[in-house]
């Protein structure tokens, strides 16, 4: 059964970087778009950003474009979520996600995801 591990969070200040990773067990990671959510205290888990099979297309919440950047590598069964200018903002609980790969990328909503990681958590200090 496949299942995907978050990892990278941590405390860092206001203009900072972290780079959060998410590793894949399982068979066929290269069947599975990986998205990235968060979900900040008492609100909603929302779209990060997704990578499709291949690593070549990418797509971004507007709160991601410019600052964030998603990367894979199929060999080893990882996906990277680098994040630069880090504001208070952007601390939550940072998920991966997946689903096979078919029609329709990108995908925004937590349900049309079926497989998650347990979180990582980021916290940005001002």
């Amino acid at each position: 059964q496949a299942q995907l591990l978050e990892s990278g969070g941590g405390l860092v200040q206001t203009g900072g970087s972290l780079r959060l990773s998410c590793a894949f067990s399982g068979r066929a990671f290269h069947n599975y778009v990986i998205g990235w959510f968060r979900q900040a205290p008492g609100k909603e888990r929302r779209y990060v950003g997704s990578l499709n099979w291949s690593g070549r297309i990418a797509d971004y919440a507007d709160s991601a474009k410019g600052r964030f950047t998603l990367s894979r590598d199929n060999a080893n069964f990882e996906v990277y979520l680098q994040m630069d200018n880090l504001t208070p903002d952007d601390t939550a609980v940072y998920y991966c996600a997946g689903y096979n790969d078919g029609p329709g990328f990108p995908r925004f909503a937590v349900y049309q995801y079926g497989l998650w990681g347990q979180g990582t958590r980021v916290t940005v200090s001002s």
